[in-house]
């Protein structure tokens, strides 16, 4: 079986409480996961080859497929050899969320910090985890990964951030500023869960991140109809996500800010950058990443689909292989 089947046995575990950094507390906290693999024992019942995988800010535990290919025995992340968590994490729709919770905008605001914290707290209570082979990030999961080694660096041996960087900066940093004034300035935001100009509003907040999703060169290949068609249905998709979600993980992200702290990164750290990604181009961000953090291997490779080429991690199949050899 492929990594891809523990996606329909999704699990769910509450936290009898979750402290955020801001001082609030919220009992009876989701956790919705899945795991995959095989895990291995100490001499106390401890499991000790957990992976765990982190997913985007549009994405949830189903994330973990882009390493289906790579699972497969023999392969960087042979299921025979190592324990797969993915999990939804806070903020996110049936973990902890303002859309879960039915909190909405009572929900307590929370950084990167919180997010790694509400995993640790749900890896210790749930499978008395106190040491990870490694955590792997996807984009905004990347932020979470890194942050992980900077509050925690001897809890993993390894750090795999994807399509990443160390702070929200530049052109994202607009981008995010640009989402939370769009969905702040509506009238009902913070009055109504759900209003028709919310949906709208929700609609726009969606779209404006379209234009960096894909590569340049894939969306000039594209004609003016399918363009049109391409946005208006990312648009449509977006309406499936709730607007108090989008704000608060938004907001989690636009203060991410770890440069003067990645010298605390005791880990092995393998950084993934793709050379057509529009928001984290490699220039900016995971080649100056690279040099921030010591001892570090960095692997960038070509992909038409830019942002979401992560899905083609077999293209570096060999190169991954490598870094995991060592362990």
């Amino acid at each position: 079986m492929e990594l891809d089947t523990i996606l329909n046995n999704i699990e769910y575990f509450y936290l009898d409480d979750f402290e955020f950094t801001n001082g609030k507390v919220l009992e009876n906290a989701k956790v919705e996961y899945v795991t995959g693999g095989t895990p291995q024992y100490d001499d106390e019942g401890r499991i000790i080859n957990a992976i765990i995988f982190c997913h985007g800010s549009g994405g949830n535990y189903g994330s973990i497929r882009k390493l289906n290919e790579l699972s497969r025995p023999g392969g960087p992340f042979d299921k025979e050899k190592y324990f797969f968590i993915s999990m939804s994490g806070l903020g996110s729709p049936e973990s902890c969320a303002p859309s879960t919770t039915e909190l909405y905008y009572n929900f307590p605001e929370f950084s990167i910090e919180d997010m790694v914290n509400f995993q640790k707290k749900f890896l210790e209570e749930c499978f008395n985890i106190n040491h990870l082979k490694g955590i792997m990030g996807n984009s905004m999961g990347g932020f979470v990964a890194l942050t992980w080694g900077v509050l925690y660096p001897d809890f993993m041996d390894f750090i795999i951030p994807m399509v990443s960087s160390y702070k929200n900066g530049g052109h994202n940093y607009i981008l995010s500023k640009v989402t939370d004034e769009i969905i702040s300035s509506d009238p009902h935001y913070g009055v109504d869960a759900y209003s028709e100009s919310l949906t709208r509003t929700l609609k726009l907040s969606t779209q404006v991140a379209f234009s960096y999703g894909l590569s340049r060169e894939q969306y000039r290949n594209m004609s003016r109809y399918e363009l049109d068609v391409a946005i208006d249905d990312y648009g449509d998709e977006g309406l499936f996500s709730d607007i108090y979600d989008i704000k608060f993980l938004n907001d989690a992200m636009l203060n991410y800010n770890i440069e003067d702290q990645l010298d605390k990164i005791k880990a092995e750290v393998l950084i993934i950058a793709i050379n057509q990604d529009q928001y984290f181009p490699p220039e900016l961000d995971a080649i100056p990443l690279s040099n921030l953090i010591k001892n570090s291997t960095l692997i960038c490779y070509d992909s038409l689909l830019g942002h979401v080429g992560t899905n083609e991690l077999v293209k570096i199949k060999d190169e991954i292989g490598e870094f995991m050899s060592k362990f």
